[in-house]
């Protein structure tokens, strides 16, 4: 018999997750089907986006050599049967108040830097580089995790020398970048650039790093095909970039300056919504959605 939900504690509820207290050295992770864009929480959900955003998860936990929270497989005994297969078991950790944010190509808030200051979180670039520009090589711009409603900040490197000490801030980011190329090369392999990305980190009893939180995820990444990259142009993407653009369109007649809250999305945006991410995870991890739910014929 699995436990109800509410025999847990409910510690905390993100954007997206909902965490839990199972016991002293486990938290359950529920990841809803929110979506949020511009620091707001958008209405209506997008279905099975929770199921794929732990699928993806776990598939690059399962494949990248890095230590990672994960306490139990999706299926454990310890998640109740209402968010199964959307919730992970996972080990208590100190979390650094970092957000560790790798790039291998210009595009976003980077590009916007770029373009004013010639460097990104202080990491000096060639002259020339554009929209969707590889860079020479991946580079670590960390940012601090924002309280909801508010922005994350990009900060430089010696910020985090500052908040952690020289050791850690060194061993945050060789973590970062290679966690970033191993994942570059799974994506690569199938057709898809992982543009940049971002990972939380969290310290064990012993002090050891470890990789936390959700990872390589359609929320927390920027895919594009491979196929069409061109430098100098916006890429089509796997991630809510189409809501962000239907957002920002005079379709919805709303403002990313507007002191009110965005309207809802139409049926047509959730939907092509769910069909990218749930692209995303079969094209990357060669599975069938409907089968790592149990629902394929």
């Amino acid at each position: 018999m699995r436990p109800e939900l509410s025999q847990y504690k409910h510690l905390s509820a993100g954007k997206v997750r909902e965490i839990y207290e199972i016991d002293d050295q486990r938290l359950l992770m529920v990841v809803t089907d929110r979506i949020s864009a511009y620091d707001h929480v958008l209405e209506p959900e997008i279905p099975d986006k929770g199921r794929v955003l732990t699928a993806m998860s776990k598939y690059f936990f399962d494949h990248i050599d890095f230590p990672n929270h994960l306490a139990g497989d999706i299926d454990d005994p310890a998640i109740p049967e209402e968010v199964l297969g959307r919730a992970m078991v996972c080990k208590k950790l100190k979390m650094l108040p970092f957000e560790c944010v790798a790039r291998g190509y210009l595009t976003g808030s980077g590009l916007k830097e770029y373009q004013e200051s010639g460097t990104v979180c202080g990491v000096e670039l060639p002259e020339g580089l554009v929209e969707a520009s590889k860079l020479p090589e991946p580079i670590f711009t960390p940012a601090t995790k924002a309280e909801q409603g508010d922005h994350d900040e990009n900060v430089t490197f010696e910020a985090v020398v500052h908040s952690l000490g020289q050791a850690r801030a060194e061993e945050l980011r060789a973590a970062t970048l290679k966690i970033y190329s191993e994942a570059a090369a799974i994506a690569e392999a199938r057709g898809i650039i992982l543009a940049d990305t971002k990972f939380e980190f969290g310290l064990d009893e012993e002090g050891n790093l470890v990789l936390a939180d959700e990872v390589l995820t359609p929320d927390s990444s920027r895919y594009w095909p491979k196929e069409g990259y061109q430098e100098g142009k916006v890429q089509p993407s796997f991630d809510k970039q189409y809501v962000r653009n239907w957002l920002t369109s005079p379709k919805s007649g709303w403002s990313v300056d507007s002191p009110t809250p965005p309207p809802a999305l139409p049926g047509s945006v959730v939907e092509a919504t769910r069909e990218r991410y749930v692209e995303a995870f079969e094209r990357i991890t060669g599975e069938k959605f409907n089968c790592w739910i149990g629902t394929c014929v």
